[in-house]
């Protein structure tokens, strides 16, 4: 009888298809719960016109919801600053992700104090990093304008004007600027990680070689380095790209939105028409916007990936 049953659970143990798919029951439920019921609720408060006062799903108005974001004036304004500040913290994300790849896997003086430093905007929570980033860039006390007026590049007759500080979140593009920023300081943790993970892959004896042939620094870049880090600069670029989008915690923390609808982002405005303005139905159909672009750009970057690792 014992034998028996040690034979059922061996065969049971032997069957992949089953064994794959108990082990990715719970990732599945995960995300049924946590993405599935709040994605397909927010298609049927977009087709309503529920509210704050009345949340419940009725009353069918088709895409109605939808026509009436697309002809506000803020709606424009919010996908161009949605697309510009992703565009510009991917870019700079990848380059400096790369750059501190290329350091952390060699030896040096002080390196344990520049992983600390490294991971310290990663693990330090957003509210706190938005408190000291208004500091940082205040209107009356940055000490950035200090440093500037100090090296005589602003004041009266220097050549960034005759005022005394920038305003960063006053102006538009020193808004997106500022919030490009952020997000560039607090993704650049797991890019580089992700990044450093494939670096310390590649083979030290290519490098080798490539030296005994004379390669430069930059040749062996270019034609070892990144080739070779592409499928993992695909990945590290598709989360920051997808965290970048869907994220309104910087903005409402920095800028509102403002001045006007200047630095005004498609997940803050969603979540100012949904919750502070009332209409859940509205915000509900502006935070779908985003989902084609985000399944678009994940698509992408995946194929990507793949086709990077097939070669």
């Amino acid at each position: 009888m014992a034998r028996a049953d040690t034979e059922v659970r061996v065969s049971l143990g032997d069957r992949e298809g089953l064994l794959g798919t108990l082990m990715l029951a719970p990732a599945f439920l995960y995300i049924a719960a946590l993405v599935g019921i709040p994605f397909f609720l927010a298609i049927a408060l977009s087709l309503s016109s529920a509210t704050i006062g009345d949340p419940h799903i009725h009353g069918f108005v088709g895409l109605a919801n939808f026509a009436h974001a697309m002809h506000e004036s803020a709606f424009p304004i919010a996908l161009r600053n949605s697309i510009i500040v992703t565009c510009a913290t991917l870019i700079l994300t990848l380059v400096l992700a790369t750059a501190e790849s290329e350091l952390l896997v060699r030896d040096f003086r002080g390196k344990w104090l520049w992983q600390i430093l490294l991971i310290l905007p990663w693990a330090m929570p957003v509210s706190l990093a938005a408190v000291d980033w208004l500091w940082l860039l205040d209107s009356e006390f940055s000490p950035l304008d200090w440093l500037l007026r100090q090296a005589h590049l602003l004041g009266p007759g220097t050549p960034w004007g005759p005022a005394n500080h920038l305003y960063y979140y006053g102006r538009e593009w020193l808004g997106l600027g500022a919030i490009t920023m952020i997000n560039v300081w607090r993704l650049l943790p797991l890019a580089t990680i992700i990044v450093l993970a494939g670096r310390t892959a590649i083979p030290r004896e290519i490098f080798e070689q490539a030296q005994v042939d004379g390669a430069g620094f930059f040749r062996v870049l270019f034609r070892i380095t990144i080739p070779a880090l592409l499928p993992l600069l695909v990945v590290a670029g598709m989360f920051t790209a997808l965290l970048v989008f869907g994220d309104m915690t910087v903005v409402a923390l920095t800028t509102r939105g403002g001045p006007g609808y200047a630095t005004q982002l498609l997940p803050y405005w969603a979540y100012l028409k949904g919750i502070e303005g009332g209409a859940l139905s509205e915000g509900a159909a502006v935070a779908l916007f985003m989902f084609p672009v985000l399944l678009a750009g994940a698509v992408l970057a995946l194929r990507m990936a793949y086709r990077a690792d097939s070669n």
